[in-house]
């Protein structure tokens, strides 16, 4: 065999050739005929006895042309690329196969490479840290959290407010007609949660338990297709109304929910839980800042296909976290009307930078000669024995060797850009007149 070209396109990705000598592939097309012979029946022939010129000239002289291909265009493949020195990713393709008139066989193949990374300024680089410092509010908030968390819900009669949970049953109608998946029964629903379309938990505001109505919404325009934009009317029936009662900020409550004896003793080891959480999260921000900041400096073309497939392991990674709450991802989409391509869509900017940094960080391993030790390797395959339940020597056999090396190596590199940065302090932000408060979903409690 023999490269003949090599084509490196700007996009990532590589075109070349790969001649294979008459001999080599004369012996691929025979390998075919052997294969296939037993199936092909002439006439005047047993099955399987009819020689190899004899089909060719019957069907053609590339009958086993294809079969000899796919036999011979892996090995192909693999020697252009050793020979070019190629990191290919993702599939290859074979976009075009040439039979010389002297039987030798030229194969053309295209594949994205692992982008060429030219580094730029990766050490003593200033990145904002936030600051970690936890003010008397945010204890006061937090208190306020765990005191909801244990507050009691009372059946009440008298009509619904803003802050009570009805008992509902409900059923959706387009044009006096029911919709798939607009019917429920026993539905626990928090008045002003924004639980439900904008519009539908307002008007619940001043019904009593045993009372029915109708809800007239529309649903919003980015909303699931078959909705979206649509006027629909809920009919309700309300089973019940609960009001929360609170439990009193005293020091009876700091006894109940933690070892404390007094609020403030509670209060104090609720500072210290959040100035532990904001320090690590403020590392962990440094530390993002710090690698973006790296990635920007550095020169590469990230081919398409490594963004597509790391978008693959971010939407599988968070059906599986979905799975352990109880939910598919399919559930998760409907409930906030979202379609399969868009939601896929809003994850590329995330595996774009993702792709990037680790592109990065094997660049730094790679420059600074950063290896992983044999020591690092057992205690990261300790770790995953301890995480899994598994023994050492199992998880040994089960896991890519090479993979956790990696990420040892692209670990340490990250270590050396933070361990070298320079952290600042975010720039405050101008002043705002005040606007009155808007509850985003999922912060109410």
């Amino acid at each position: 065999m023999v490269v003949k070209s090599v084509e490196k396109r700007e996009d990532g990705t590589v075109k070349f050739q790969v001649e294979i000598d008459p001999e080599a592939f004369e012996a691929a097309l025979n390998r075919a005929y052997i294969k296939n012979k037993n199936k092909i029946t002439v006439s005047g022939f047993r099955r399987g006895k009819a020689p190899r010129k004899l089909i060719e000239a019957m069907y053609g002289r590339d009958f086993f042309q294809e079969d000899a291909v796919e036999r011979v265009s892996q090995e192909a493949f693999d020697f252009g690329a050793a020979e070019e020195k190629l990191d290919a990713v993702g599939k290859s393709a074979l976009s075009d196969v040439e039979v010389g008139d002297d039987k030798s066989c030229t194969l053309t193949f295209e594949t994205a490479v692992y982008p060429e990374v030219t580094l730029g300024e990766y050490k003593n680089l200033e990145a904002v840290k936030p600051d970690a410092s936890v003010s008397d509010a945010e204890v006061d908030s937090e208190v306020e959290k765990i005191r909801r968390r244990n507050a009691r819900e009372e059946v009440v009669e008298r009509e619904a407010a803003e802050g009570d949970t009805l008992l509902i049953d409900f059923e959706g109608f387009l044009d006096g007609v029911p919709f798939e998946g607009g019917k429920a029964e026993n539905h626990s629903l928090k008045l002003g949660s924004e639980q439900f379309i904008p519009g539908f938990e307002e008007q619940l505001v001043g019904v009593k338990a045993g009372e029915e109505c109708d809800v007239a919404v529309t649903f919003p325009e980015d909303y699931a297709e078959e909705l979206a934009g649509k006027e629909a009317v809920f009919h309700v029936k309300v089973k019940e109304v609960k009001e929360e009662q609170l439990p009193e900020l005293d020091d009876e409550f700091a006894k109940d929910v933690s070892e404390f004896d007094t609020l403030d003793e509670y209060r104090e080891s609720v500072r210290r839980e959040l100035e532990h959480k904001k320090e690590h999260e403020a590392g962990h921000a440094f530390e993002d800042n710090l690698l973006q900041k790296a990635a920007d400096n550095m020169t590469a073309v990230i081919p398409e296909v490594m963004i597509s497939s790391r978008q693959d392991g971010l939407l599988r990674e968070f059906a599986q976290n979905l799975a352990a709450q109880g939910m598919s991802l399919e559930q998760y989409l409907g409930m906030f009307g979202m379609e399969p391509k868009a939601f896929r869509d809003s994850t590329r900017a995330t595996a774009e930078k993702q792709v990037r940094i680790r592109a990065l960080l094997k660049k730094v391993a790679e420059a600074e000669g950063i290896e992983a030790t044999d020591e690092e390797i057992e205690a990261e395959y300790a770790k995953f024995a301890e995480e899994f339940g598994e023994p050492v020597e199992t998880l040994k056999a089960e896991l890519d060797g090479d993979m956790i090396k990696e990420d040892i190596r692209r670990r340490k590199a990250s270590d050396l850009i933070v361990d070298s940065g320079i952290p600042v302090a975010a720039e405050p932000e101008a002043e705002e007149a005040p606007a009155e408060e808007v509850v985003l979903m999922g912060e109410a409690e």
